[in-house]
């Protein structure tokens, strides 16, 4: 057996892909600092248009197997047959988008990291058929994967396993991890009155909302700009969304940019709003509290993990639209408390490396290769 393991990662996307989110993030800062630490590390993931089949990233071996759907019979045919013939000793399985049910067909043992399972909320991302279906397999993960080593992303998903029938003592959490800032944010005084989102744009997180509740407080704050940082499927709804409701030429949508240009962007923001109904654990809160950006997010699971009420941010209720308005203009409107808040969110955000992460994930892989 070698002295470091060589390991197979089971993920749909990877950093490259157009909608890659925070799993993929988790997978490229993790995978990058294993390397470093003399793992071998391959991932199984699927083909977008403009991809190669094969890459390297952050020099991990990448394999685009197929596009959505076959990519999961492709990945459970490759996983099969490379773990058969000796060529990993363990597969890191990521439960992000529908399960690859990994157990049933690997021959070596199986990690499995969980971000967040969707159950009734994936109705609210994707047709019907869809949303049944991964609900449906969700529904197998306890009995498909007893008595595996399990890594949650936060407290939150952990009690989530623990209340669909996985053993407490079979998962570790282990948050996700931030880079550092290069620049340190404006003073709180000298900022414009600037409101913006962080994430992917999808029909779960919610954006809208945000934009719903910033309409009533133009009035108030009549220098109000709104910038919205990412991009996905909901992009045009929420372009026609902002202009209905007289927000657009107020409004900027920047895309995905760099983490330089994401840096400066929030170091002249006031309030990062995030009315997603749920998350694995809210790498972009933790981004936006670096930079001194308190965020006003909804009170659901990973976001009230990643968030210290009335400290870092404030949560609410995920169907109360007013108490959005109402928490957003208190920040706003309050200097002294914003600053206050802006230095507590700066300091929590400390707590959180990809270095304390990655030694959390080896000590799991070594201790799942050790169990067999």
């Amino acid at each position: 057996m070698p002295s470091r393991p060589r390991v197979l990662i089971l993920n749909e996307r990877d950093s490259r892909h157009p909608a890659a989110g925070g799993a993929e993030v988790h997978v490229q800062e993790i995978g990058q600092r294993l390397v470093e630490r003399g793992f071998e590390i391959t991932l199984f993931s699927s083909l977008f248009p403009g991809a190669s089949e094969r890459d390297e990233l952050a020099g991990m071996r990448v394999r685009r197997l197929a596009k959505v759907p076959s990519y999961y019979l492709r990945a459970a045919q490759e996983t099969r047959r490379e773990t058969r013939s000796g060529n990993f000793d363990i597969v890191v399985e990521h439960l992000c988008k529908l399960p690859h049910l990994s157990p049933i067909y690997s021959q070596v043992p199986v990690v499995a990291v969980c971000h967040h399972l969707f159950g009734r909320t994936a109705f609210a991302q994707v047709p019907w058929p869809i949303a049944a279906t991964v609900v449906g397999v969700e529904k197998l993960i306890p009995r498909l994967y007893r008595g595996l080593e399990f890594v949650a992303v936060s407290e939150s998903t952990k009690q989530d396993l623990i209340r669909r029938g996985v053993r407490s003592e079979r998962i570790r959490i282990v948050h996700n991890g931030i880079q550092t800032p290069r620049r340190a944010p404006r003073p709180w005084s000298e900022r414009p009155v600037r409101v913006a989102y962080l994430g992917r744009l999808e029909p779960y997180k919610r954006v809208e909302w945000m934009f719903r509740a910033l309409a009533p407080l133009v009035e108030r704050f009549p220098k109000l700009e709104i910038v919205v940082i990412g991009r996905g499927k909901s992009e045009d709804a929420l372009v026609r969304e902002a202009d209905a409701l007289g927000l657009a030429q107020r409004t900027r949508f920047v895309g995905f940019v760099s983490d330089e240009e994401r840096d400066e962007i929030l170091a002249d923001t006031r309030v990062c709003v995030c009315p997603s109904l749920k998350e694995g654990w809210g790498i972009t809160v933790i981004e936006a509290n670096a930079l001194g950006v308190p965020v006003v997010a909804s009170d659901a699971p990973g976001l009230h993990d990643a968030i210290q009420e009335g400290e870092t941010g404030l949560l609410v209720p995920p169907d109360d639209l007013a108490g959005f308005t109402e928490r957003i203009q208190s920040l706003l409107g309050d200097e002294a408390r914003a600053t206050r808040m802006a230095e507590h969110a700066a300091r929590w955000s400390r707590n959180f490396t990809w270095d304390r992460a990655a030694q959390l994930m080896e000590a799991a892989i070594e201790s799942a290769r050790i169990r067999g």
